[in-house]
């Protein structure tokens, strides 16, 4: 039996999980980009915003309004970077870290309860295999 073709299948499961990460992202007052942007964030901060464009793959002008409510909500901060003045180092707030850990806690939750059908080694065997994935993309 011949399967789906790949990018079919990966279609179909990303509309579902973004379908359902809409909900818990947009309770805490984001937008999937926004959570994007918290995501790179935590994992350090960005030197330029240029650069932070290119880790979410975020067109760099559309990333200024991202960050521009990002702010205003207090959840990150811009500040000079010490060696180009013209550059602003963006970072994520001691508040844009409490929203990204309930994000992500719910999202856990979400992703619990989609893989839910699968026996564990399957499910290991799936996480595995979509990390191999990206990481090799990378």
């Amino acid at each position: 039996m011949e399967r789906p073709e790949l990018g079919y299948l990966l279609n179909r499961l990303m509309r579902v999980v973004i379908a359902r990460e809409e909900p818990v992202l947009a309770a805490a007052g984001l937008r999937m980009w926004d959570y994007a942007v918290l995501t790179a964030l935590a994992r350090q901060d960005a030197p330029t915003q240029a650069q932070l464009a290119a880790q979410t793959g975020r067109d760099k002008t559309r990333l200024i309004g991202n960050l521009d409510r990002l702010a205003e909500l207090g959840l990150v901060s811009r500040a000079p970077d010490p060696v180009d003045r013209r550059n602003r180092v963006v970072s994520l707030t001691a508040e844009g870290r409490r929203v990204l850990d309930r994000c992500q806690a719910g999202i856990g939750a979400m992703e619990d309860d989609l893989l839910s059908g699968l026996p564990a080694g399957e499910r290991a065997a799936f996480e595995r295999a979509l990390t191999t994935l990206a990481a090799s993309l990378d």
